[in-house]
């Protein structure tokens, strides 16, 4: 697996867990807002599985997990030996994903790999290509497979969207309520520009009060939502 980034020591990434989290590199998305730039345009300098596992190996019973991020994680094609060697090491594990490789993660479900899924919903299915800067129907085709795993799924995940003025307004909120209608968790997450981002000050972040709009509408169709960064 390619690894670009490691921060060591998290008490946000997993609610509840101490845990280590590792960013993959590369995505099929070029979302403006993203901000892992370097993970997407491939600048980001690699670090070694091996310095992974031995961090891992000498913190045990100081970390309870891993969250693997990225970029797309479900690109790698190690990503599944890699959870494996993880859970040897009796680590929890968490992933985050853009919900296009429906396989990879059913595969990873299948096998109980997984303690907890966080997915991404960038907008409504429609404005999809205009917000990923990707014109491709079946890649939106595997979100929406991904979004019906996980709710039919034992596992225990979220859905989250990160709110930008530009790109979110009352005319999809609904929409994007429709979408994870039915969910365990939904999460509005505040934008934030900076000299990571990909959009580099074009961006703007919805304001609180339209934030909290969003959110009302949204807690009215899934078991549990939330702010983030507000």
């Amino acid at each position: 697996m390619i690894i670009c980034g490691m921060e060591k020591f998290s008490m946000v990434d997993f609610d509840g867990y101490i845990s280590c989290t590792v960013f993959t590199k590369g995505c099929n998305f070029l979302c403006p807002f993203c901000h892992n730039a370097s993970l997407v345009t491939g600048e980001a300098a690699e670090i070694p599985e091996e310095e992974v596992f031995d961090y891992l190996t000498k913190r045990k019973g100081l970390v309870d997990a891993v969250c693997i991020t990225g970029g797309e994680p479900t690109l790698q094609k190690g990503l599944k030996d890699f959870i494996l060697r993880v859970r040897a090491l009796g680590y929890k594990v968490k992933m985050d994903t853009n919900g296009t490789r429906p396989e990879v993660l059913r595969d990873l479900l299948a096998d109980g790999l997984l303690d907890y899924v966080a997915m991404d919903i960038k907008t409504d299915y429609e404005n999809y290509p205009h917000v990923i800067c990707v014109h491709d129907e079946k890649l939106i085709e595997k979100v929406k497979e991904s979004v019906d795993i996980l709710k039919h799924s034992d596992i225990d995940y979220e859905f989250r969207t990160t709110a930008v003025a530009e790109y979110h307004s009352d005319a999809n909120y609904r929409k994007i309520a429709e979408i994870v209608r039915g969910a365990k968790h939904f999460f509005i997450q505040k934008f934030k520009d900076g000299e990571n981002n990909l959009s580099q000050g074009l961006l703007h972040e919805l304001p609180e009060e339209e934030a909290q709009k969003f959110l009302a509408i949204v807690e009215a169709v899934v078991q549990k939502a939330g702010l983030r960064g507000y």
